[in-house]
């Protein structure tokens, strides 16, 4: 304070050069400018400074509360999403046992399958072999009894005669005639 009086007083022992005078000592009139200027500002801008740092509290404020609501809100979205999560592995894990041991059966059941065809183509088998051997026995059976026929009608043909040809058929006839009349 005192300098501003020390201002005021050196204002007072200027000379006067008719009816104004200009004051070149800078630093005593800055200060004095500089005073008066955050004086003036203190003084009116005090209400409107407090205003808009009341209001930018304000919204600080609320950011923190609605940054505050979403966290608790995004972790309990988390903490269910988690859940979820858990749950849908278990039933994963679930699917998966149920899917291996629905392979296992599958499998099981396909090898009993094949094992059983195998035993009925096997067995099928056999038994074509045995009817085609039977088969073969019999052809042979015929074609020696058919060579045994033919060997014997040679040899009887050789050996009948006109005469005892006649003989048999007449025999065979009159054989034939005793049997239609017992009838």
């Amino acid at each position: 304070m005192k300098n501003v009086t020390h201002s005021f007083v050196f204002l007072a022992r200027w000379p006067s050069a008719g009816s104004f005078g200009l004051n070149t000592d800078i630093l005593a009139t800055n200060l004095i400018n500089l005073t008066v200027v955050v004086g003036v500002l203190i003084f009116f801008g005090k209400g409107v400074l407090k205003d808009l740092l009341d209001n930018r509290k304000q919204r600080i404020l609320s950011t923190i509360r609605n940054s505050e609501e979403l966290r608790r809100g995004t972790v309990e979205q988390l903490e269910k999403a988690r859940i979820r999560l858990q749950k849908i592995e278990l039933e994963a894990d679930e699917y998966r046992m149920n899917g291996y041991s629905e392979i296992e059966r599958e499998k099981a059941n396909l090898i009993n399958a094949t094992s059983i065809s195998l035993e009925q183509l096997e067995k099928s088998k056999n038994e074509t072999l045995y009817f085609e051997k039977q088969r073969a026995m019999n052809q042979v059976r015929q074609r020696v009894f058919q060579q045994a026929v033919q060997g014997a009608l040679g040899t009887l043909n050789s050996c009948l005669n006109t005469e005892l040809h006649f003989r048999t058929i007449r025999a065979n006839i009159g054989i034939l005639g005793a049997m239609e009349w017992k009838r």
